[in-house]
């Protein structure tokens, strides 16, 4: 008889989480639900107060349920954001150690945004047209407050992705936007570019309210090259 491998004891915290996943996943606790108290855990699995505490931690870090202080967890929706949040520390962590990881994520966002704009352009209906004006509207007043700028910089670009009507897009872009913008602080170069990105998103516009979808890509593309340039990886802009 051969040699088997060898027999590891798990964590209870570990078969606790497993234990209350299954829970999650099978129905038995549903979105919007309170989570059993810690008590009530306890005595189900027959575990301490410690193991319990750290797999609700654990579910909470996976933005499984949301702990408030001196309330019980209660289980939050899943959602296509609630996936992209599991990757984002890891995600960001990546971004600041690797200068590569930078370009393949501008490449990638590159792709990604010129088929959204593709997208928008055929969905597009006067309203959503209205709102994107108003959004580079805000944009343009936020000129010298990089903070407020930025964010209306990422609502521009992720109410183009909304018009997919796919809530997948939505949170793949908030994800690429939130990474790019605000991964480490130094990683925006500002060079006084700033009208220039406005009058590349009124372009943008345009084509999107003629439902031209070429002249859409092409404009987005253009916008993306030049701004490319801006995020510089820590490593690379100390070199300038």
């Amino acid at each position: 008889m051969g040699e088997g491998g060898k027999i590891v004891r798990r964590k209870l915290s570990d078969q606790v989480l497993e234990r209350l996943l299954e829970m999650i996943t099978s129905g038995e606790l549903a979105p919007g639900e309170l989570m059993p108290s810690e008590r009530d855990l306890m005595e189900r699995f027959g575990v301490g107060r410690p193991a319990v505490r750290e797999a609700l931690q654990s579910l909470d870090t996976m933005g499984l349920i949301s702990i408030s202080h001196g309330e019980r967890a209660r289980v939050a929706a899943l959602s296509a954001e609630t996936v992209m949040r599991q990757i984002d520390g890891v995600a960001r962590l990546l971004l600041s150690t690797s200068p590569d990881s930078l370009a393949h994520l501008k490449a990638a966002r590159r792709f990604f945004e010129i088929g959204m704009v593709r997208t928008a352009a055929a969905k597009a209906r006067p309203g959503d047209i209205a709102d994107l004006r108003e959004l580079a509207a805000r944009q343009r007043a936020s000129l010298g407050d990089a903070e407020a700028f930025i964010a209306a910089d990422i609502a521009f670009h992720r109410r183009i992705a909304m018009l997919s009507g796919n809530p997948i897009f939505v949170a793949v872009s908030d994800a690429m936007l939130n990474w790019l913008f605000n991964y480490h602080a130094d990683v925006l170069i500002w060079t006084g570019a700033e009208t220039t990105t406005l009058n590349e998103h009124d372009r943008i516009l345009d084509c999107l309210a003629a439902g031209d979808a070429d002249g859409a890509a092409e404009a987005m593309g253009r916008h993306l090259d030049r701004s490319a340039g801006l995020y510089l990886h820590h490593e690379e802009a100390q070199k300038k």
